[in-house]
Order: structure tokens, then sequence, then C-alpha cells
């Protein structure tokens, strides 16, 4: 994962996607119009934040990407594994209070050139997708309830029932996340972890000095599952940023508390038509 300035507006990229072909990043916190708590390039709109510099924040973001308010999309966040197909008239929901409001959801797919999909995150894990073969993306939101509920997994599957993508040909990024070195753990989390993904739990968690609780690696947890679901483990990049340790970059909500903004990651099929 390399460090990027463009139009001296940091923000961090993976080497896995190849930038002829796709146009993604991932925000940080520098940068922004955002005061106090939410310092400075906050996206997300309803924590708390003054609106007119949440859009300005979007739009100086996506503007170092070459993308705009109107032709991205962004959901209503509801830690659940729903996938929405987005469409080029979707372009702006979510992202401008103009027009219709966003469904809730927590991935996108589409395969509309030019059309940003962006996922909003403060410890959660983002996902970004890419089918280089039938020109399709994704972005996907995955915290603890979408992580445990297989959200890369319904993403991947909604991927290949849509474009036919096959497994083996997508390439995945696992974005900045809470780590297992700050993300610890109680029973409500472990319980249905171990319910329902029992054959990962002793790979993705580490035990603490209390045994009711542990330390689990949200970031581990959804690459397994991406291996799972057929993907190469050398088409997945995995971000080594933890949110926690690197609250001064991005945001995170353990580490800072409430109220507290968020980064974003948005990726799109870079329309070479233009």
């Amino acid at each position: 994962m390399d460090s990027q300035h463009p139009a001296q507006l940091p923000v961090l990229t993976f080497d896995l996607f190849d930038s002829t072909q796709v146009i993604h990043s991932v925000s940080t916190r520098r940068g922004g119009a955002s005061t106090g708590p939410f310092s400075s390039l906050n996206l997300g709109i309803k924590v708390g934040d003054h609106q007119p510099a949440v859009y300005e924040n979007r739009a100086r973001f996506l503007a170092s990407l070459g993308l705009t308010l109107p032709s991205t999309v962004a959901l209503t966040q509801v830690h659940g594994t729903r996938v929405v197909e987005a469409a080029r008239a979707d372009g702006g929901r979510g992202m401008l209070p103009t027009v219709p409001p966003p469904e809730a959801a927590d991935a996108l797919i589409t395969g509309v050139p030019g059309l940003g999909l962006l996922v909003l995150a403060a410890d959660c894990v983002p996902l970004l997708f890419w089918d280089p073969e039938h020109r399709a993306v994704a972005a996907a939101h995955a915290g603890w309830r979408g992580s445990v509920a297989g959200m890369a997994r319904h993403t991947v599957a909604a991927m290949g029932e849509r474009y036919g993508s096959r497994p083996a040909q997508l390439r995945a990024a696992v974005g900045p996340a809470i780590g297992g070195c700050c993300y610890e753990v109680d029973g409500p989390v472990l319980a249905p972890l171990l319910r329902d993904q029992g054959r990962f739990f002793d790979r993705v968690t580490t035990a603490t000095a209390q045994p009711d609780r542990r330390m689990l690696d949200l970031k581990a947890l959804n690459r397994m599952q991406l291996e799972a679901a057929g993907l190469r483990a050398d088409h997945i990049e995995v971000s080594p940023l933890c949110t926690a340790c690197n609250a001064d970059l991005l945001y995170s909500e353990r580490r800072l508390g409430r109220p507290c903004g968020r980064f974003g990651a948005v990726i799109a099929i870079r329309d070479t038509a233009r």
C-alpha cells in the first residue's frame, strides 16, 4: 500500500490495482475543511460535523482522483450483507442532498465506467474489488457484524451473478481497519464469530489475560473469507495500517471516541472513452 499526494491531498492506494484501468483511493484525516474532533477530512455526513464542511471534504477527496460528487455513489451503511448494483442514474446518491436518498446496504457493485463507489469507515474494514476480465468493481463495508456474516463472500458472489466474475480473476484490497493489536472483544462478538466462522476462529483471535475476552483481527478474517471464496492469495492486498494505532492519520472511533469522523475508500472503472 502506497501513499500518494494527487492535488496535494494525502491518500492511500494499493499496488494490486492497475491505475490505467481503475481509479481507487483511501482517504486520510488530512487536507480537509472540518475542525475540532472531525479535523480535518471527515467524509461522514451523519456524525455531527458541519455539513457544508463535509461536502467540501468529499469534493476535495474526489477531485484529487478526477471524480465528482455527482459521479459517485454511497450507501446508508447498516452493518449487514446486502449488495446493491449502482447504475449511471444513481450518481450523486448518498453524496448530495438534492438527489434521492441512498439505499440501506453495505456493498456496491457496478460495471459503469467513471462511476465512483464510496464506503466509509472509522475502524470497520473497507473492501475494494476489481474484475479486470469483465471490467467491474465493488466497494464494501464490513464491521464485525458484516465480517462475521460474510460480507466479503456476498460481494464476490454478487459480482459473479451479475457480471460473470470468476473469483480466481478478481483482485481485492482489504483497507485500513482496527487491528488485532487493538480490537478486544467479548461474548457478544465471540459467540457469533465462533458459530458462523468457527473454522477461522483460532486464526483470527488471540487470547488475553481475561478468559472471556480475545483480540480479533478483522482484516485477517476478511482475507481468509476471500481466499475461501476462491480468490488467489496473490490477488489480495491487505493494508498493514491499524486505525487505532494510527489515529493521527485515520479516524478511529475506538481510539478517539465519539464524535468521530469517517475516512473513505472509493473505486471506479477508469473511463477510457473520455
